[in-house]
């Protein structure tokens, strides 16, 4: 490996850490604010800021070349799904540990591989059919069906991380678009389905309140930007296991926020799902070289 090649990887590592770190703010930051005020408003507001921070670069682009696709219904699909895969997660972390929440959160890896059978008529192995099986069973002890538990909230956290892997499918359908136009459609998205649900829940927030609502898209805006800069230095496979530092970061949060320890469950539950998604990242990873040879064995 060469010093440039060494050099970049090392940025490319600090900038996922760095995006991973302020995904994680935003999203102790959404918890905080979500327990005063409603998820639409989170939504809106967020969103507002978000398209504030956009807008030179939406300009400097053109307005018709950043928001005229070919394939809108496709896009509209993908930004629904991504406003209420937002939406579900700050309703989900105002009665769950933060912790919790994202390591459900972390099975979506698990889901885009099953779903990408059916939608992308994608191949997938037994190898990752059976790294799929574990990590649902890391899920399920997660959610603890036997134990005490929050029923309605859990379920949400997992239906959003089902809709989280279901925009990630259709991003995938969507690949021929820039990236600030999926950006931009879906802080659009936001700020619409947001603004249209406020009449039914109004909150006034107070100065203060209302910049930590803003926080929250100019953190999201950066936090994306740096993952798609490490993914541009790196190769994935050297930052995408980075990712998730973010679950340390939410039980540290959890602990010196609101002072919730992280359970047995979570540890186990937690192993469990990182482990498999790493071994089908891996794994993929691994097939892409070998079609690249000429060969493939994930059906061995």
């Amino acid at each position: 490996m060469t010093t440039a090649a060494t050099t970049d990887n090392r940025l490319g590592i600090a900038m996922m850490l760095g995006g991973m770190t302020l995904f994680t703010v935003n999203d102790a930051l959404g918890k905080w604010l979500v327990a005063e005020h409603p998820v639409a408003m989170l939504l809106a507001v967020r969103s507002l800021f978000g398209m504030a921070v956009l807008l030179p670069w939406i300009l400097r682009e053109g307005v018709a070349r950043v928001f005229a696709v070919q394939r809108l219904p496709v896009h509209l699909v993908r930004v629904v799904l991504v406003t209420v895969d937002i939406a579900c997660f700050y309703w989900a972390v105002n009665y769950l540990p933060l912790a919790d929440v994202m390591t459900i959160y972390m099975s979506a890896p698990l889901i885009v591989t099953a779903l990408s059978v059916v939608f992308l008529k994608e191949s997938v192995g037994w190898r990752r059919w059976l790294a799929v099986l574990v990590g649902f069973v890391g899920v399920v002890i997660v959610l603890n069906p036997t134990g005490q538990f929050d029923l309605v909230p859990s379920l949400v956290a997992l239906l959003g991380a089902t809709i989280f892997a279901s925009g990630l499918i259709f991003t995938r359908l969507l690949r021929e678009a820039g990236n600030l136009t999926l950006v931009s459609y879906q802080t659009m998205g936001g700020l619409v389905m947001g603004g249209a649900a406020l009449p039914l829940a109004w909150s006034a927030p107070g100065w203060l309140d209302f910049l930590l609502l803003g926080l929250l898209g100019v953190t999201a805006l950066a936090g994306h930007s740096l993952i798609n800069r490490s993914l541009h230095l790196s190769p994935a496979a050297v930052v995408v296991p980075f990712q998730y530092v973010s679950i340390l970061w939410a039980v540290a949060l959890d602990l010196l926020v609101w002072g919730t320890q992280p359970s047995l469950r979570i540890a186990v539950g937690g192993a469990l799902i990182i482990g498999s998604g790493l071994f089908i990242f891996h794994r993929e990873q691994r097939l892409k070289r070998e079609t690249a040879a000429g060969v493939s064995s994930d059906h061995i």
